[in-house]
């Protein structure tokens, strides 16, 4: 069972010294046997207070001889060097290509020695460079080796998903520790180890390292650079047996905030799709670090793209951790906590949860690798801007030749509000659905469902037209394609800029209007402009005992 509220309290006094504890983004993983198509999916929200929502995409080029491309660290902007272009790269749309290789990342951190300051290639530009260069997954991780010990790695500890429609790997990495002499860096590069998740089992990773040890005679389902456990012992942090390194233990040790704030997120997922994961409920909230979950599990039902988009807007609901159900969640049981993580009340440190949706996410997605469609063809980057838990998915196929303009990279920024943006009129929504979100969230939630359950549908009979259309001329089915998610993104603009206005007339100030119906808004019987007398829903349960308790003998009526 786990620990009593008071010991909770008490043990959090070392509860911010993780890196990982103040990191974002969240992968969930689902192999083919796992899924209900066939299809292999894999998530990642981009969960940064700095990101803006919009939609990356390099066209597919030819490239001279002799051209550079110039590394911008993905964090910062910070230009990073330069590095030999390929002679032709790949179409990306977002974190997919046009062969159906899909990346996802979070950052864990790990040991703070472990970082290369003259390294050129950031996790971001490994992503990207190797979306371009690779068309499946198992060149995307020999790529990133590469780039990384040729020129140096320059992050911290990060958990990469790397898909393509056969398989997908979990390729963990730290950057060595540095020693200069005469000014180089000797130890440039980094160590790593990665493994395939079995068919027909479900992963996730979320800021926290989770592969343990290596499997040294299984190259089918395991690979690790040649020196990991040597630049260990190297650096003194490992001295045992090889058969009993653990990558996660040795370089990123997993502490309370690693086991709260990031794998918790890890076991919501498992918890609603795999028997028996009670048992590390305790683990999940930080209390025993020895029971660790295990990096892969055995859903009890195969899962739909719904379902793992679902899961993504997902806030601990129906578990201790449920962050609807204490008063943290004000008098309309709001599901977040704004920042920052921790709170003192009389000396003593408490928490706010940190579950998979949450209101930082600058973009997210749900990639879907399909085995059964031709390679050039059949991925499908279902793309959303702003917190999962309130906004929609739009269906976007990554051969697509060019991007729509609510979503197109330039169209505003986190310091430039763009009325032609998707990002800008979903946070609008989101706004105004966490003042009243048990009302205004449950219908926005409604919307959501509606398109994206439509959409689903409508993929189906565009695979069927663009398979035809393939078979005649590759390129009019890649037109056709661009043009339905290049569409399907303006229209699902649209929706929400008429979803704003609907909102705002029918719960002003606090109210909600009464509607006929069809949907209407019912009037007084006597002026079609004068609204019916509107219902006040008022406050949850629990937020009117907690005033009772903290003021009622003010407010008690006589």
């Amino acid at each position: 069972m786990p620990m009593k509220p008071k010991k909770i309290v008490l043990s959090l006094a070392a509860l911010f010294l993780s890196a990982g504890t103040l990191l974002p983004c969240t992968n969930l993983i689902v192999t083919k046997g796992a899924s209900k198509d066939g299809s292999v999916m894999v998530t990642y929200s981009a969960d940064s207070h700095q990101l803006y929502g919009e939609l990356y995409f390099w066209p597919a080029a030819k490239w001279k001889e002799g051209s550079m491309l110039k590394i911008y660290e993905w964090d910062t902007g910070k230009f990073m060097g330069e590095i030999p272009q390929a002679r032709e790269t790949y179409s990306v749309t977002g974190n997919m290509n046009e062969h159906q290789l899909v990346i996802g990342e979070t950052t864990y951190g790990g040991r703070r020695e472990f970082r290369d300051r003259n390294g050129i290639m950031d996790y971001g530009s490994l992503i990207y460079v190797s979306l371009q260069r690779c068309k499946t997954a198992r060149e995307a991780i020999a790529l990133i080796d590469n780039l990384m010990q040729t020129y140096g790695y320059a992050s911290s500890g990060e958990s990469f998903t790397i898909a393509d429609p056969d398989e997908v790997w979990i390729m963990e990495i730290m950057a060595k520790a540095p020693r200069m002499v005469e000014g180089e860096n000797v130890n440039k590069g980094a160590v790593w180890v990665a493994k395939r998740i079995p068919d027909g089992y479900i992963s996730a990773h979320a800021n926290q390292a989770r592969i343990t040890t290596i499997d040294f005679n299984d190259p089918d389902n395991c690979l690790y650079s040649p020196d990991v456990i040597s630049h260990a012992r190297e650096m003194g942090i490992y001295s045992g047996n090889d058969k009993e390194f653990s990558f996660s233990d040795v370089y990123a040790p997993v502490d309370f905030g690693g086991a709260r704030f990031c794998d918790a997120r890890v076991w919501a997922f498992f918890n609603r799709y795999a028997d028996g994961m009670d048992k590390y409920l305790d683990y999940a909230m930080g209390y025993d670090l020895s029971n660790r979950m295990p990096l892969y599990v055995k859903p009890n039902t195969k899962l739909s793209v719904k379902d793992v988009a679902d899961m993504m807007r997902d806030h601990y609901e129906g578990t201790p951790m449920d962050m609807t159900c204490d008063i943290g969640a004000g008098g309309n049981a709001v599901p977040y906590r704004w920042r920052p993580m921790s709170f003192e009340v009389d000396g003593k440190t408490y928490l706010n949860e940190r579950a998979i949706a949450t209101q930082q996410t600058g973009w997210w997605y749900v990639g879907q690798c399909r085995s059964d469609m031709p390679r050039n063809l059949g991925g499908l980057f279902w793309f959303g801007v702003d917190d999962a838990g309130t906004s929609a998915l739009i269906p976007i196929y990554s051969v697509s030749g060019n991007v729509a303009e609510c979503i197109e990279k330039g169209n505003g920024s986190m310091l430039e509000y763009s009325e032609t943006s998707l990002f800008w009129i979903v946070n609008r929504v989101t706004q105004f659905a966490y003042l009243r979100y048990n009302q205004v969230g449950t219908e926005v939630r409604s919307v959501v469902d509606k398109w994206e359950n439509e959409m689903i549908d409508k993929t189906r009979q565009v695979d069927q037209i663009a398979v035809d259309m393939y078979r005649r001329d590759p390129e009019l089915a890649r037109e056709f394609l661009t043009d339905f998610s290049v569409n399907a993104a303006q229209t699902l603009f649209k929706t929400w800029v008429e979803l704003d206005k609907y909102l705002m007339v029918k719960y002003i100030d606090g109210n909600t209007k009464r509607q006929e119906a069809d949907g209407s808004f019912s009037n007084n019987g006597h002026d079609p402009r004068i609204p019916a007398s509107p219902k006040n829903e008022g406050y949850t349960q629990k937020w009117k005992e907690a005033v009772v308790k903290d003021h009622g003998n003010v407010l008690e009526t006589k």
